[in-house]
């Protein structure tokens, strides 16, 4: 007699990811700062996320192992500019994504756990997360700066999933930059590299079972 092979059962937590997911795309508000700032397109890369003082720089703001005034500072050197508030000129443009934000109500309502795994920018005297009512919304919040670690750091991961009593196999997690995505399906997660709401949206919908498009 053959053995029946029963379908795999749908995920029952949705983890995401904030700036780039939760808001307007991050690239375009940067380049939009630089043309404010009179400088060259794609300096901002260049200084603070290839060249490797830079890089290391925001790993250590990531981590909380310096202040966001501390890194106002030190990237305002290298890109010639003042350092006031510098973080927040940077992402001065970026918006609420109603799409995304729509989609995770969606999947409250429909019984699936939902948390927050974000990378800091640190919280003063810019905060990206002002407005959003994260701790009064989701099952989980988890901000690196707080814990010392920054994403792709698997025990960051481990973090989010014990505030959401969950495990990887029973969870989604969706992301703007690909390495990290790719981190969590290393762990167990089902991933989704979010490019466009629409886009994300549709695949979560199909790997959850649920319509988590806004019908409005």
């Amino acid at each position: 007699m053959s053995q029946e092979t029963s379908a795999p059962e749908a995920p029952i937590g949705l983890l995401l990811d904030f700036g780039g997911v939760f808001t307007s795309p991050l690239l375009p508000a940067v380049l939009a700062f630089e043309k404010r700032e009179g400088l060259r397109k794609g300096a901002c890369i260049a200084a603070l996320y290839q060249d490797e003082e830079g890089v290391r720089l925001t790993s250590d703001l990531e981590r909380g192992a310096i202040s966001q005034t501390e890194w106002n500072e030190a990237a305002a050197v290298k890109l010639g500019v003042a350092p006031d508030n510098l973080m927040g000129r940077i992402f001065a443009d970026l918006r609420p994504e109603p799409v995304m934000i729509a989609a995770a109500a969606a999947a409250q309502r429909a019984g699936i756990k939902v948390g927050i795994l974000s990378n800091s920018v640190g919280l003063a005297p810019w905060d990206l997360y002002d407005g959003y009512e994260l701790e009064a919304l989701y099952d989980s919040v988890v901000i690196s700066e707080h814990h010392r670690m920054r994403k792709p750091d698997s025990d960051l991961f481990r973090i989010a999933l014990k505030e959401l009593g969950l495990t990887a196999e029973e969870c989604v997690f969706v992301d703007d930059t690909e390495a990290y995505v790719k981190a969590a399906e290393a762990l167990g997660f089902a991933g989704v590299h979010a490019t466009d709401p629409q886009q994300t949206v549709a695949q979560l919908s199909k790997l959850f079972g649920v319509e988590l498009a806004d019908a409005h």
